[in-house]
């Protein structure tokens, strides 16, 4: 590892700590203390100082508040199990009965109650387990550099501590897909079938034109989570009736610095020197999955992609933009001789998981039913 990313992922790793911000508070008040003792020169230097320190200090206490408050009014809805000196959050409701049970991952590096949609829907019909990654959600944040590897390992070892048992039927959507796939080619003895909502392909990162977002991703995050330390964020009121939309309740237990910290480092994955450096333990190639059943459920287009095409003017190369994207992540299907492609509902984008739950709960449902409590059926 290169000694920028080992600062880097240091500094991430003091800011996912909650209290860091008291802590960065004390450095201007000791400087602006040396800067006082040293004569009337520096005096006014010195109280600026102390302010600075102040408002950050303030800042930070005000988040502290934040955080308090957050968990009172939302303490985890599941389980926190021990993954080796650390702690995951493991949401499990429903009966499985004598089919598999399913395991949602959202894209991005949310918390598993993104998918709280799916899951409300799914628990009716099947055993359904939300898992927030380290730093996301209810969980701790966890050692770093976070990778997809790593993570993909904390899956396994949450669903064991948690109680639950295979075979699953791993779901998982966009940088989730990427995971889960990751996990299945890891323990394919606890896996009964996969199902990538428009996975995340790593040759896309590799080969594909920059994306921008995708390059300012980490720096945004922690920002964010500089912003966050310091109290930059809209405070609970204790008048405040707690919310029951889950977006709303993630919303307001990732105003945390772990969940930013724990995403920038993540996604510097999603670079060409992040897939070059973990490409080998990321990227799930041909045939890893041998006859896994596997679904690949994405829309016909790039509707909702626009961001894609930002920069690329020539009528040639748009269209090669196109192409590309569309087809890359068809490589997720030569993963398993039991590949299978389902199309999204015309109109649907990326983001169809919150637009259509019903048509994602089906899909997986089509899948559970070539399942038994054994081998799985084939299609």
């Amino acid at each position: 590892m290169r000694p920028g990313t080992r600062a880097a992922d240091a500094i991430l790793r003091l800011l996912s700590r909650d209290r860091a911000g008291l802590a960065v508070a004390l450095l201007p008040a000791a400087a602006g203390a040396w800067c006082v003792t040293r004569g009337r020169g520096r005096r006014i230097l010195g109280g600026v100082l102390w302010a600075v320190a102040l408002a950050l200090g303030l800042g930070s206490f005000r988040h502290l508040v934040h955080v308090g408050r957050t968990r009172v009014r939302y303490p985890p809805p599941g389980r926190m199990v021990d993954v080796g000196g650390y702690r995951m959050h493991v949401l499990a409701e429903g009966d499985a009965g004598p089919r598999p049970t399913v395991v949602w991952m959202p894209g991005g590096h949310a918390g598993g109650y993104a998918m709280h949609r799916l899951h409300a829907l799914a628990r009716e019909q099947m055993r359904s387990v939300l898992v927030d990654r380290p730093g996301s959600g209810w969980s701790d944040p966890g050692p770093f550099p976070r990778t997809t590897a790593v993570e993909a390992e904390e899956l396994l070892t949450a669903l064991e501590r948690a109680g639950e048992k295979g075979p699953y039927v791993f779901v998982g959507h966009s940088f989730g897909g990427l995971l889960m796939a990751n996990a299945a080619r890891r323990r394919p003895d606890l896996v009964a079938g996969l199902v990538l909502l428009d996975p995340t392909p790593p040759d896309a990162v590799a080969f594909g034109p920059a994306l921008p977002a995708l390059r300012r991703a980490p720096r945004n995050q922690t920002a964010l989570a500089l912003r966050h330390l310091f109290g930059l964020h809209p405070l609970v009121s204790k008048k405040e009736t707690p919310s029951d939309d889950p977006a709303q309740v993630l919303a307001m237990v990732e105003l945390r610095t772990k969940a930013n910290c724990a995403a920038a480092s993540i996604l510097r994955e999603l670079s060409p020197d992040g897939i070059t450096r973990d490409g080998w333990q990321t990227a799930v190639h041909d045939g890893d999955l041998d006859s896994l059943p596997l679904l690949l459920v994405a829309p016909r287009d790039l509707a909702g992609g626009g961001e894609i095409f930002d920069g690329v003017d020539d009528p040639e190369e748009r269209a090669r933009v196109r192409h590309f994207f569309l087809t890359v992540r068809e490589r997720f299907l030569a993963a398993s001789s039991r590949g299978r492609r389902v199309y999204t509902p015309e109109g649907t984008g990326h983001d169809f998981p919150d637009r259509v739950p019903g048509f994602v709960v089906q899909v997986v449902g089509s899948l559970l039913d070539q399942c038994g409590p054994g081998e799985p059926k084939p299609f």
